[in-house]
């Protein structure tokens, strides 16, 4: 339990810090949507050009990414389905729906799970690349076809949305680009790879700090949201919640052991992961977009919170494997 309240701690710690900046004023009341435009835009490609370019993208082709995957579809495919059928959302909010129920916080939490619990993080390296360069694109896509700019738009005009969309999207075309400085060999002078790393390690305590002061600047419930709806509320949050930290790490557990039969270890490596909460990125991602941010943004620190329990009982359960 220690080792998880350590990993969890700055979480804690910098999205506290946002909420209190943003109660005392002390960055104006624009400072939310300008903080959640420097890491969409500027921060976290940055981060993500420097994590792929330095990886080998043929390393999730394993088992244990298999099951990995293989929950993380689901869930996010489940959180997409019923974010429209029980909520009467639109095709982005749907996106971010299934975001908030499958996609793990793997970087800034993860890491320090893995290395506490597991001792060795490279399999939340590989996480990291999965759904950088697999899931990522086909969410931003959707939220991409799914808001004002892509509803409504003829069939060549979709077509040449979803083709320029690695020009328009940093998030992609930073992937994109890491993607080809791997596959080439290319190694970056130190220059522009230590800048860019220093840039890309702001982005998560800078995505903290505008989760937090999300949390001061909360709508009131019923207030209209951006995109005109009044929000899933509280049952969308449980929805959500329910999906990440239960749902997702049981068919990861059902896929990794009945049917690949992954040794201990693995298992528990996929399970634990599988259980991480919620990443912030779904609320930069909907903010970014212009949709209702009240839902990823309570989903998140509710998974957060729940996650430390669903974690320490897969780390219980499944820790005799691994010894």
């Amino acid at each position: 339990m220690s080792a998880l309240l350590t990993a969890f701690a700055p979480i804690w710690m910098l999205t506290a810090i946002g909420y209190a900046v943003g109660r005392g004023g002390l960055l104006g009341p624009g400072a939310e949507a300008v903080l959640g435009r420097f890491v969409f835009h500027v921060a976290m490609p940055a981060a993500l050009f420097t994590m792929v370019s330095g990886a080998r993208p043929g390393a999730f082709a394993n088992p244990s990414m298999v099951a990995f995957a293989a929950g993380t579809a689901l869930a996010c495919g489940l959180g997409f389905l019923l974010s429209g059928r029980l909520f009467g959302r639109g095709t982005a909010d749907r996106a971010i729906g299934g975001m908030v129920s499958g996609y793990v916080n793997s970087a800034n939490l993860g890491i320090p799970v893995a290395v506490q619990v597991l001792g060795d993080a490279s399999f939340v390296a590989q996480i990291i690349l999965f759904q950088v360069l697999l899931v990522s694109p086909v969410i931003l896509t959707l939220l991409d076809s799914g808001t004002e700019s892509g509803a409504g738009a003829g069939g060549s005009a979709v077509l040449r949305r979803m083709l320029t969309m690695p020009v328009r999207n940093p998030i992609i075309l930073a992937s994109l680009l890491g993607l080809a400085v791997s596959a080439l060999g290319l190694r970056l002078p130190h220059a522009l790879a230590h800048s860019c790393e220093l840039l890309g390690s702001a982005a998560v305590p800078t995505a903290l700090i505008a989760l937090g002061l999300s949390l001061h600047t909360r709508p009131a419930d019923g207030e209209a949201t951006p995109t005109g709806g009044s929000g899933p509320g509280r049952a969308g949050t449980v929805l959500a919640v329910a999906l990440k930290t239960v749902f997702q790490p049981l068919i990861a557990f059902a896929v990794g052991g009945p049917l690949l039969g992954l040794p201990g270890p693995q298992l528990l490596a996929v399970v634990l992961c599988s259980a991480l909460p919620a990443a912030q990125n779904a609320f930069i991602y909907a903010q970014q977009y212009g949709l209702d941010t009240r839902a990823p943004r309570d989903a998140v620190v509710a998974s957060t919170v729940v996650s430390m329990a669903t974690l320490s009982l897969a780390t219980w359960a499944l820790g005799t494997f691994g010894t």
